[in-house]
């Protein structure tokens, strides 16, 4: 199923893209929708029932979309994942339609583990040397991890930057004992 939600989040990323659309205002309608699948299991239960039919899905999905003011191409997108009894793909679809982006516009993600709370400059710079790496720009989450002793770990998809006190000290052990 992660194909299915790929192909759902590329064409949708296309329609993003050709219409103009900001695409966080789009994810953050994506997301309202989810919410609402995931809070009301009785809404979720209407769209997935293929016994009720399709106008009223669409109308109570309009209703929907009128009172929280979610852009029409996103509703068009959750129209035909409830015409096509996808919706329950709509958390994966949003997850591939933020990479996605993310790769259309010239983001990376960035996890950043460092030994204590790292300043504002600090932080700057940090994502400044990434974004030099990279070539991309830096969406950083800062997490701590009193177990680097000092310095940081910066992971980016599979990649790991180890610039931290303990992995310099795992790699001084190695050297020694070689």
């Amino acid at each position: 199923m992660a194909s299915v939600a790929s192909t759902y989040a590329r064409a949708f990323a296309d329609v993003v893209f050709a219409a103009h659309l900001d695409a966080a205002r789009a994810i953050g309608g994506l997301r309202q929708i989810a919410a609402l699948c995931e809070q009301s299991p009785d809404l979720r239960r209407v769209w997935e029932n293929p016994a009720v039919p399709a106008v009223q899905k669409r109308n109570l999905l309009d209703v929907i979309v009128q009172r929280d003011a979610i852009d029409r191409l996103v509703r068009n997108l959750i129209a035909v994942l409830i015409d096509h009894r996808r919706l329950i793909l709509l958390p994966r679809i949003i997850d591939q339609l933020e990479k996605e982006l993310d790769a259309r516009m010239g983001f990376t993600e960035a996890q950043i583990s460092s030994a204590r709370e790292l300043g504002d400059s600090e932080k700057r710079t940090l994502e400044s040397q990434i974004a030099k790496v990279t070539g991309k720009k830096v969406r950083a989450q800062y997490g701590l991890d009193a177990s680097l002793l000092g310095g940081a770990v910066v992971r980016i998809g599979s990649t790991i930057y180890d610039g931290s006190v303990k992995g310099q000290l795992e790699r001084i052990k190695e050297a020694i004992s070689s």
